[in-house]
């Protein structure tokens, strides 16, 4: 009983760990280049997202899960727009952080814009949306999925099957949340560079501490009602 006492502490503390050591990159990170180009780095869970943006020009994106342990970041991808090659590999970054400044090495210096402490901040995956019959439908789990990241200040959506390597879609920006409304404005978006700098407001609720519902009308004008979870 006592060996399995021990061990049990050990794993507890392992967890601890863990958790206190993704905590230290999580968030938003910004890079800015000599040439205007924006570079964003946003965490969340054990998930990462880096986008690239000029101005109206998206440029490319990139992700996957990650992990932190002895001053290393240890990042599977899952998703890169420029290089599907690189899609399924593992890589592993040397770190250093000084306050909010964010060494990477091999990617320069990245200085931090929030530390995802609110509530609404995390990695999530929809799971169900709205038919034609008004109807709430669950999407099924598989390898294609769409994902959306909230940190303190920012957010990103992405389309991917990690599977078969494609990209679909992205769009990211920043994000506000009162009385109930969750409000965005677009940084940059794959699909259409037009619609940079537009803003657009939902219904927001988050049940249970980790289902939101987001229900209004989308930048097409189409009325919506999603669901997206929190990913484990």
């Amino acid at each position: 009983m006592k060996k399995l006492f021990y061990l049990s502490q050990i794993v507890v503390l392992g967890l601890l760990f863990a958790a206190q050591a993704l905590g230290q990159i999580k968030g938003a990170w910004k890079q800015t280049s000599s040439d205007g180009k924006t570079t964003m780095l946003i965490c969340s869970d054990n998930y990462l997202m880096v986008s690239r943006y000029q101005e109206k020009e998206f440029l490319y994106t990139e992700g996957g899960v990650y992990s932190l342990a002895n001053g290393t970041v240890t990042y599977k991808s899952e998703f890169n727009s420029m290089d599907t090659s690189k899609v399924g590999k593992t890589f592993n970054y040397k770190i250093n952080l000084t306050g909010t400044q964010l060494s990477v090495e091999g990617l320069g210096e990245w200085q931090q814009v929030d530390n995802a402490n609110t509530p609404a901040a995390a990695n999530y995956r929809i799971t169900g949306r709205m038919g034609n019959d008004g109807n709430i439908a669950p999407m099924q789990r598989g390898a294609r999925k769409t994902l959306k990241m909230l940190t303190g200040t920012r957010f990103q959506w992405v389309a991917i099957n990690p599977e078969t390597k494609q990209f679909s879609g992205t769009g990211g920006g920043t994000y506000t949340i009162k009385d109930g409304k969750y409000t965005e404005t677009i940084d940059f978006f794959s699909r259409d560079n037009n619609r940079v700098g537009a803003s657009l407001s939902f219904d927001y609720e988050l049940k249970d501490g980790k289902d939101w519902h987001h229900s209004g009308l989308s930048s097409a004008g189409a009325k919506i009602y999603e669901i997206w979870s929190k990913e484990q």
